[in-house]
């Protein structure tokens, strides 16, 4: 607008003062220009392009191929056209970074009327995580350089990234199980398939407890006594604030907390066990769903900053996958573990006070912290004093910070475990098993 504004008071002051070939340079800037705009404009208008990648759902280290292909569907050759497939800038950050890329995201081209042209790259999954792939941004605007046009081309496509499942090694999964059967500490409830000894009758006991071969013998009615219920599987809480893992540490102990979570919730469907999770991290796919990208064609800058995926969120709600057994548990829980981003909503106090009602009593609650508050161990000590069975994973690298923080939960009668790397999390199992 500001070469038409002064084409036009230039082209003015020419017709006042009678300059001629100054007005005749003007008419000729001014047809250039409109006709720059129109051609800008057509070019822009004909271009379609189309993705496609071999598939959407990977694992760690796994090759991801994706094709781009944009084609001239307009009747006028265009001279140039830019385009650029986006990925979120999350994705591309530290190193590695957690979507390598191989090839080239970024070409220049220029199509004949009718004619395509084809974007071939790929991208290595190096870490777990939910990623935008796209939308694919095209540029392109006349010869003279006066105008250019900027399309959001492409819808957006989503990578699902799940988290490594790391073997747990050193127990035998049909016998001794590291994380399965706990005794009540308080008679809640009786186990009928274990029976504990006889007692005599008592008015009010059911005729389905009668000991009738010590009544025959002693020809007094006996009653049959079971063992308390057993905490049979586990429910993962998995503390995903912002403010539990520094900076200087990321993403490296935010994804092992995550494969620790995955790992151990293999482990415990791989025993027929129920398992569940619960965490304060936010759901990257719900954050899509309810902010998506919004589209701007303006410029270029404006057109890469609102198709990109958005990278924060103040929504307060925590992820949960109900405690129960079934062949898709575990699927579920690993999707919501590689989708499960950090953020600054629930604490952890807050957590166990928003979803205590959720954890089933007769479930091992399995908590992954890489922070220990004064009111965090409070909160976790609290739920072990209303009979839940509370263990503690704490995922420290120094063994000065974790001494400090399983001191505690010790204090609170909670026994903890040192996640330090990778390779601790077979360890973690050993040593519980050992403690079983």
């Amino acid at each position: 607008m500001k070469w038409f504004a002064g084409a036009l008071v230039l082209l003015l002051v020419s017709l006042v003062f009678n300059l001629g070939l100054l007005a005749y340079a003007m008419y000729v800037l001014l047809a250039v220009m409109m006709v720059s705009r129109w051609i800008s404009r057509t070019w822009c208008d004909s271009l379609a392009a189309k993705r496609e990648c071999n598939t959407l759902t990977a694992e760690v280290g796994q090759t991801i191929a994706v094709a781009v292909n944009v084609r001239n569907n307009g009747r006028l050759p265009i001279a140039w056209v830019l385009m650029e497939d986006l990925l979120p800038r999350s994705a591309l950050l530290f190193n590695p970074p957690s979507l390598g890329v191989k090839g080239s995201r970024l070409q220049l081209a220029s199509l004949k009327r009718g004619a395509g042209h084809g974007m071939l790259y790929q991208l290595v999954c190096n870490r777990r995580g939910y990623y935008q792939i796209g939308p694919l941004v095209l540029e392109t605007g006349d010869v003279f350089g006066l105008h250019r046009r900027y399309r959001v081309a492409t819808d957006p496509h989503y990578l699902l990234v799940y988290p490594k499942v790391v073997p747990l090694q050193g127990y035998d999964v049909s016998s001794r199980r590291p994380i399965g059967e706990v005794r009540m500490a308080h008679r809640l409830y009786e186990d009928p398939t274990r029976i504990a000894g006889v007692r005599q009758y008592q008015p009010g006991d059911p005729l389905n407890r009668v000991n009738w071969r010590a009544t025959a013998r002693t020809g007094i009615l006996h009653s049959k006594v079971y063992e308390p219920s057993s905490v049979a599987g586990a429910t993962i809480v998995l503390d995903f604030h912002q403010a539990s893992y520094p900076a200087k540490d990321e993403p490296y102990r935010s994804d092992l907390a995550v494969t620790a979570a995955v790992s151990i919730a293999n482990a415990v469907y791989l025993m027929n066990q129920q398992i569940g999770l619960v965490s304060n991290g936010r759901d990257a796919a719900d954050r899509i769903r309810r902010e998506g990208p919004q589209l701007d064609y303006r410029t270029r800058r404006a057109a890469r900053a609102a198709a990109a995926m958005l990278e924060s969120s103040d929504r307060l709600a925590p992820v949960v996958v109900q405690t129960r057994r079934g062949p898709e548990q575990f699927m579920r829980i690993r999707e919501a573990l590689a989708r499960v981003e950090l953020t600054d909503g629930f604490d952890l106090p807050a957590l166990l006070s928003e979803t205590q009602s959720r954890l089933p009593r007769d479930a091992t609650v399995i908590v992954i912290l890489s922070a220990v508050t004064d009111q965090a161990a409070i909160a976790l000590g609290n739920l072990r004093r209303q009979g839940y069975a509370v263990t503690a994973i704490l995922n420290f690298h120094g063994d000065y910070e974790y001494s400090v923080a399983a001191g505690k939960l010790l204090a609170e009668g909670i026994e903890s475990r040192h996640l330090n790397d990778e390779q601790s999390i077979v360890t973690i199992c050993q040593r519980q098993l050992l403690h079983s």
